[in-house]
């Protein structure tokens, strides 16, 4: 993002009532956690401790969001079956619960019928949409996030995330295929 730009943790940070984020691809490959991915695909065990190096800043983040009053909710569409990238998601999503988020998965199947997005994106109280752009392979791409505020965008957006959110499955509930 530009350098006037507000960045994702001061779009968190200011955050009042909702943060939404709709993810939809089956491989992310960005750097930061591909030592994680990697030791899991090679013993299956995924740190999922809330209080590790890897997650304490995102529980906070978070943690800090649900205190204030924020929901902060994500929903994942998926192929199913699904690939190694979105087991290892689903392993860690424990934390991401335990943070405070409400998390979903919708298999891409029951999607056809819904006008989606081209990016994965954040929506900040269903006015700021935080477009998340990536390479083929999943790395983050230059640049890497486009910010949004015009209204239609965001109304286009938001009705998106709700008609998934409609539609999937708690991940309390969801099974990987």
């Amino acid at each position: 993002m530009p350098q006037n730009e507000p960045s994702f943790n001061d779009l968190m940070e200011a955050a009042r009532h909702s943060a939404v984020h709709l993810e939809m691809r089956d491989v992310y490959g960005v750097g930061d956690e591909a030592d994680d991915f990697t030791e899991w695909k090679r013993s299956g065990l995924r740190d999922a401790d809330p209080e590790s190096a890897y997650w304490r800043p995102w529980v906070d983040l978070i943690s800090r969001a649900v205190t204030r009053g924020v929901t902060v909710r994500r929903a994942r569409v998926v192929s199913e079956p699904v690939t190694d990238y979105i087991r290892y998601e689903h392993a860690g999503t424990p934390v991401n619960v335990h943070a405070g988020e409400l998390v979903r998965w919708l298999s891409r199947r029951n999607a056809s019928d819904l006008l989606l997005p081209g990016n994965d994106l954040w929506i900040f109280d269903g006015t700021t949409v935080l477009f998340n752009h990536f390479t083929g392979n999943g790395d983050w791409q230059e640049p890497g996030m486009e910010l949004r505020t015009e209204p239609a965008v965001a109304k286009q957006c938001m009705d998106a995330f709700e008609a998934v959110w409609q539609r999937a499955v708690p991940h309390e509930q969801y099974e990987i295929h």
